[in-house]
């Protein structure tokens, strides 16, 4: 078991990545195929459920690229079900304070840092990868180490407890969405805003200081240039369905020349 990504992070370069919120498996290893370095398989908004995403992760891992998902909730068996099925990272939504984290933690962690119930998935083999010939402690270690457990900060309660979050021990980074996090802050859509702005350095900063990565999502190029420039180092750009979109319209307009 290896997290490629984490690896990458680890080296100090930069990442980028984009959501899977529409599309097959087909479509998935398309992208793969490309210079991505992560996809975001997202079940929260996207009609995804766990064996359709077990698909899209074989797809993406059979061209050496990490395969995240976005989980519907932070319960129990949403975080469970998506690491048996071979998750390297998962992203939590909707988090409001630092006792919710340290409930993801005790799912998604084995043993010593965390209360995950133990499956030996196809993420390992289904116990023949060599992390597990050792015995279960060196299995936990393994999991614990390369698997990813990322909250997400799109709450004011996330947010005024960033710094304890992010430094807790079984977190692995943080995720920022830009959206919800406008409207939690009263504020919906005002990117520009200073209290907006404020609140993604405090993010960054906490993450700097914790030595975890901080995954900012971009809702097209321009806001992910926007936000490299400030100083996010990892990037989740746009949406599938949205990047079909507009490739499709860029064809119309270069070839009529509309």
């Amino acid at each position: 078991m290896k997290n490629i990504w984490k690896a990458k992070v680890e080296s100090g370069a930069e990442t980028i990545g984009t959501f899977i919120n529409a599309g097959d498996e087909l479509i998935t290893e398309a992208g793969a195929l490309s210079k991505m370095d992560f996809f975001l398989i997202d079940t929260e908004h996207g009609p995804f459920d766990v064996e359709t995403t077990a698909d899209f992760i074989r797809a993406i891992e059979r061209h050496g690229k990490t395969a995240m998902v976005r989980v519907k909730d932070g319960n129990r068996n949403s975080i469970l079900k998506m690491l048996d099925v071979g998750a390297m990272a998962l992203i939590i939504p909707q988090i409001r304070n630092k006792a919710e984290v340290e409930k993801v933690v005790e799912y998604g962690k084995y043993f010593p840092v965390g209360d995950r119930g133990v499956a030996q998935g196809r993420a390992v083999g289904f116990g023949y990868d060599e992390c597990c010939a050792s015995g279960l402690m060196e299995f936990f270690e393994t999991c614990n180490r390369e698997t990813m457990l990322i909250p997400q900060c799109e709450t004011v309660g996330a947010l005024e407890e960033i710094e304890d979050i992010a430094a807790m021990d079984g977190v692995d980074g943080i995720f920022i969405g830009p959206f919800d996090l406008s409207v939690s802050l009263g504020i919906p859509g005002g990117f520009n805003e200073p209290v907006f702005l404020e609140a993604l350095e405090r993010i960054r900063k906490a993450c700097e200081a914790a030595g975890k990565p901080c995954v900012m999502f971009g809702v097209n190029n321009a806001a992910a240039k926007a936000y490299r420039t400030a100083g996010f180092r990892h990037l989740c750009v746009n949406m599938n369905p949205n990047i079909y979109h507009d490739a499709l319209d860029a064809i119309v307009d270069d070839v009529l020349g509309g």
